[in-house]
This record gives structure tokens, C-alpha cells and sequence, in this order.
């Protein structure tokens, strides 16, 4: 993780990071956050919004009025979407109040929601994460309600472990991804008919049993402020990571070089060490179960927060011998577009309610909104095995000989010819597609081809050429498959495989040398059969422009030099066309490579035929 693997930008005389996410497709932070709330309504159609005052909530019911339950109302400042907004709605929130980015809401846009945007007659929960401004103004309006004569409690939900017991103090853990873990249970037992004191009860159980702790690359820019100093101390130097840091852009509590692994080892203790009186906030035994939950702060890939959530689980086994029974992963609490994220680990204590109302029945009930994302079904968790597909036939037909003949050694000689011609002309190819693609096509061909050779120049593979011709190329195709990968491996591997077929399709009945007749019937056939894959024809500027000539040219005379030859002209006749296929179509500046620079795809075939050629 030291080289920051999201994508940045760097100012080369400094070193930290330049905010890349310091620009935005809306500036004005009032119309980003009406925008979004107002968006809501417009994915799930049972929520409405009170733009004065931002609240999101669930629209009246027929049955609300003839079977009401607990009112569940949450919220904060914008900026963590989907939190809170976004987890309103059956199954979750009623009602959820915004302030704005990183602002708590006012209490009288708490006490509007509570006193007339839902259904009080069950009593009202509210629930906010820890956080001053957030306490003092939810729980302002719950005691307003408290005054109307609504039944109401009031919770503020602390799962971090970033600060410790001695700096948090009074004020105790700030409130950030595994709140949302609460929020799904209380909504949940609120949705089944639970009574307000045992919403109550269980949040505050919920809360007590979860730990998290983030861990970010670079502080956030908020729409419509000043970009900070890069050499300010609020930046993150580029090879550090600040393990801790709130959701607020508020310091962690410290900063370290690690990779990613040497990371989530280090935050998996700072959740679980028992021998930390700062920090252990949890206490747990071996027979515990827990549920994880891997939540994005905003601008982590969904392939890097995949990895992180297969490390985290992978040390919990292995260190801790914690093998969650339920694993979420997703974006939930946010810290507008944050290069970060953060593990929760939710224990799963006895709620005392009896059977289908546990804290993991409560997580795995059905909701409907938009912002939970987690759909696996309860049966499928419960369910779960280690049974896999492993399906072998005795015989597959790329083993059983064809009886066309080739002697390996001869088939050996002319495919190191051709391989060694690509390996060399790699610099050439891929200055060539550098200029007119992305730059890859050369290294792509030489991987497959040293890949070939290896297998080739191995002493003792384990499934060595033989003298069919058609069995032996079949244990090529798989390296084709295998290490070429983009388009121009898929265009190999299919020719290849649609050689062999072609080749074997002319099977004779006793063992006979293959001679060009077979080689050319197998070479049309393979070109039909890529034709139905790819629109190529010749004069596309393609690797079809030295293909199809060499293959002609083959049919027609017999000669392989020839047929290499009709290949090298028909690659040198793409450097004056336009391209009509590939990444050729998005380059600009034509005029600078049109008559100067050929295809690199049909320049790397014709090498590599040439070679073969050559070799023979």
C-alpha cells in the first residue's frame, strides 16, 4: 500500500499529495446536498423530502395509522453518504435529518422531523453517532419531543477505537462505520414491532459490542473550500498512511509506512488486543461470534476494498481465530470521496428476545433502502459449504489423437523461430503502439511467446510435444489462454483453438504427415471462425491485414517465404490506413503517425511468421 495504489497525482517538488478530488463536477455545497437528498426520492418512491428543512422520510402507509411502530430517526451532517439519508426506508430509518457537509443539523430540523414528518404514537427513537454537535442537537430535539408528550429516547452510538479511553475522555468513542451496523438493528426490531424500550436496549447492546477503526492515505477536500497549503501539516505525506483519522478529517492517531498487509495487521490489534486498557473496548472469548463489516470512506476501488476485506478475514483466522458469520463489505459511512476505510467487528451477544429477533437475525432482515447493501439471504449464509465443481471427463477431446502427423522436433524448430523474431521486435512494437494505442501490445506478445518457449525448452514437461500435430497444439493453447490477456489474446486464443478444431475435423483414419493442404483448410477455417467474433476485414488496420494474406497467399502457392512475405506487405499497408477497429479509433493527431506507423498487432504476426519461415 506505500505506493498508494488509488490514483493520485504528485507534486514532484514536494512531497505529499496534490488533491486530485479537489475538483468537483458541483462546487456549490447547498446544491450538492439538496441534489442528493432530493435524488432519493427519485430511487426509492416510498420517501419523501422536505427540502427547507433536509429531511428524508418514509411517506404514510395505509397500515401506519392501524399498525404503528417505533419511529426510528437518524442523521448528521452530509458528506458520509449514503449515511444517514440513504438507510431510510422499510426496515431501516423513518426518518433521517441533514445538516450540511460535515455539519450537524440544527434541532429544529430534528424536532420538524419528529414532531411532523412521521408517526409518533409508538414513541420515537432517535440516534446519532457521537459527536458533539450531533448530541446536543438530536438530543435538544428529543427533549423538545419528550416535552410534546411523544414517548422518546435518545442514543448516540461510539464504536471508534482510533481514540483511546484516555483522550476521549468524557466525551468517549466518536461514532463511525459500525454505527451503521446499529442503525440496521434497532431499524430492524423497530420493523418487526419491537417496543421502544428495547430499541433502546439493543442499541446501546449493539453499540457496546462493536469496535472500529479506519485508516486513510489523504485528508478530503470539501466542494466550495480552499484547497489546502500541500505543504501544510494537514497533508499526509505521500508515503504515509494516518491510521485513526475520523470521518470529520480529524487526525488519527497515528501515522505509519506499511504496506497493506503490515497495516490491517497492525489495525486488527488496536480492535482486539485484551491487553490494552486504552483501547480494549471489547472483550470477547473463543466461542464469540462476530459479524465484519468493510466499509468505504468514498474513493476506494471496489477491487482494493475487495482485497482488504479477503486480508482482514484472512488474519482474523489466523491470529485471532475469528471466523465471521457474516461479512459486509460495501460503502456505507463515508467521508465524501475518502482514500480510506475502515473495519468494524460486531459481537454477536445474546439480545434476550428469543428466536428470529438476534442481532444477526436483525442484521440479515429485509430492508428497503438503498443505501444497505447486503443481499445475501439469511439461508444462503446458513447454508454455506465447501462443496465445489471439480467435473473431469476420462478422456477430453483435445486428447485423442487426430493421426495427423509432425515431428515436435520439426514443430519445436519453426514456432522458435517465429517466437524468438517477436521477442526481439518487442521495443519496435511496442513504440508503435505507444503511439497509435496504449502502449501494450508489444510486451503482451513477448510474454506469450517467452511463455512458449519455456514450455518448449523444458526438459522435462509434463506433458511434452508429441509427434500429433493436433495434441500438441493443444497443449500450446492453454499458455496462449492463460498469459496473453486483452484482445489480442482473445484473438489468438480463438484462432488457435479453431485451428486445432480445424485441423482435427480433417482427421484421417491411420496415421498420416500433415501436409499444406490440411494446414491451409485449418488456416480458412480458423478465419471464419474469428470472423464471427471480431468485424475485422482487411483494410481495417488490424492484425486481419497480415492474417488473411499470409493465409491466401498460402493456399494459392504452398510457399510458407511467400506467404510470410504477403504478411510483411500487408502490415507495411496499414501504415496508410485509417483505423476502423480498437483503440486506434479514440487516438488523436492522425496526421502524425498516417504513412509512417503500421498496425502494431499485424506488424507483431508478421515477425512472427517471418520467423516461422525463416526457420523452416
Amino acid at each position: 500500500m506505500q505506493n498508494r495504489s488509488l490514483h493520485h497525482i504528485y507534486d514532484h517538488n514536494a512531497d505529499f499529495l496534490l488533491l486530485p478530488e479537489a475538483k468537483h463536477f458541483f462546487s456549490d455545497p447547498t446544491q450538492i446536498v439538496n441534489s442528493a437528498l432530493a435524488s432519493l426520492t427519485l430511487t426509492n418512491p416510498s420517501l419523501a423530502f422536505d427540502r427547507p428543512n433536509k429531511i428524508v422520510y418514509r411517506r404514510p402507509t395505509p397500515d401506519a395509522s392501524t399498525n404503528p411502530k417505533v419511529s426510528i430517526v437518524s442523521g448528521g451532517g452530509s458528506g458520509h453518504e449514503p449515511a444517514f439519508a440513504g438507510f431510510v426506508g422499510k426496515g431501516l430509518l423513518t426518518a433521517s435529518v441533514a445538516g450540511t457537509i460535515f455539519a450537524s443539523p440544527s434541532a429544529e430540523q430534528v424536532r420538524t422531523a419528529v414532531m411532523e414528518r412521521i408517526e409518533t404514537s409508538k414513541g420515537v427513537f432517535i440516534i446519532s453517532m457521537n459527536y458533539t454537535g450531533d448530541v446536543m442537537n438530536f438530543g435538544m430535539a428529543a427533549e423538545k419531543a419528550k416535552a410534546a408528550g411523544i414517548k422518546t429516547e435518545f442514543f448516540a452510538v461510539g464504536d471508534d477505537v482510533g481514540v483511546g479511553r484516555a483522550k476521549g475522555g468524557k466525551v468517549g468513542r466518536r461514532g463511525i462505520g459500525g454505527g451503521i451496523l446499529v442503525l440496521k438493528i434497532v431499524g430492524a426490531l423497530a420493523e418487526s414491532g419491537g417496543s421502544l424500550d428495547d430499541v433502546y436496549r439493543i442499541a446501546q447492546l449493539a453499540a457496546e459490542n462493536t469496535v472500529t477503526l479506519g485508516a486513510s492515505l489523504e485528508h478530503v477536500h470539501v466542494p466550495g473550500r480552499e484547497i489546502p497549503d500541500p505543504n501544510s501539516d494537514e497533508m499526509i505525506p505521500k508515503d504515509e498512511i494516518e491510521v485513526g483519522m475520523g470521518i470529520h478529517n480529524e487526525p488519527g492517531s497515528h501515522r505509519i509506512k506499511a504496506t497493506g498487509e503490515e497495516l490491517i495487521k497492525g489495525m486488527l490489534v488496536q480492535l482486539l488486543d485484551q491487553n490494552d486498557q486504552d483501547r480494549a473496548f471489547l472483550k470477547y472469548s473463543a466461542s464469540d461470534k462476530f459479524a465484519l463489516l468493510i466499509n468505504n470512506l468514498g474513493a476506494v476501488s471496489t477491487l482494493e476494498l475487495s482485497a482488504v476485506t479477503a486480508e482482514v478475514t484472512a488474519q482474523l483466522e489466523r491470529d485471532y481465530q475469528i471466523k465471521p458469520v457474516r461479512t459486509i463489505q460495501g460503502t456505507f459511512l463515508t467521508s465524501l470521496n475518502g482514500m480510506g476505510f475502515s473495519i468494524s467487528l460486531l459481537r454477536l451477544a445474546d439480545t434476550g428476545l428469543g428466536p428470529g429477533k438476534s442481532l444477526l437475525d436483525l442484521l440479515d432482515a429485509p430492508s428497503e433502502a438503498v443505501g444497505w447493501s447486503a443481499p445475501v439471504a439469511t439461508s444462503t449464509w446458513e447454508n454455506r459449504s465447501d462443496a465445489t465443481y471439480d467435473t473431469k471427463k476420462a478422456v477430453v477431446a483435445e486428447e485423442i489423437p487426430s493421426n495427423l502427423k509432425l515431428d515436435p522436433s520439426i514443430l519445436k524448430k519453426v514456432l522458435t523461430g517465429g517466437l524468438n523474431r517477436v521477442i526481439d521486435a518487442e521495443p519496435l512494437v511496442t513504440k508503435y503502439d505507444t503511439i497509435v494505442g496504449d502502449g501494450d501490445c508489444g510486451v503482451g506478445l513477448k510474454r506469450g511467446a517467452e511463455a512458449i518457449l519455456s514450455f518448449l525448452n523444458d526438459p522435462s514437461p509434463t506433458t511434452p510435444l508429441t509427434d500429433d500435430l493436433v495434441t500438441s497444439i493443444n497443449k500450446i493453447i492453454p499458455i496462449v489462454e492463460n498469459v496473453m490477456d486483452g484482445t489480442s489474446g482473445a484473438i489468438y486464443a480463438i484462432f488457435l483453438n479453431a485451428l486445432a478444431h480445424g485441423l482435427r475435423e480433417q482427421a484421417p483414419a491411420s496415421p498420416t504427415p500433415v501436409t499444406a493442404k490440411e494446414w491451409s483448410a485449418a488456416l480458412h477455417h480458423s478465419l471464419r471462425a474469428l470472423g464471427r467474433y471480431t468485424p475485422a476485414q482487411i483494410g481495417d488496420r488490424t492484425l486481419m491485414d497480415a492474417l488473411a494474406p499470409f493465409i491466401t497467399t498460402l493456399a494459392e502457392s504452398g510457399d510458407l517465404g511467400a506467404a510470410a512475405k504477403a504478411a510483411e506487405d500487408g502490415s507495411e499497408s496499414t501504415k496508410h490506413l485509417k483505423a476502423s477497429l480498437g483503440r486506434s479509433v479514440y487516438v488523436g493527431s492522425e496526421e502524425d503517425w498516417i504513412g509512417k506507423v503500421p498496425d502494431p498487432g499485424a506488424f507483431g504476426l508478421a515477425e512472427f511468421l517471418r520467423g516461422v519461415a525463416d526457420a523452416v
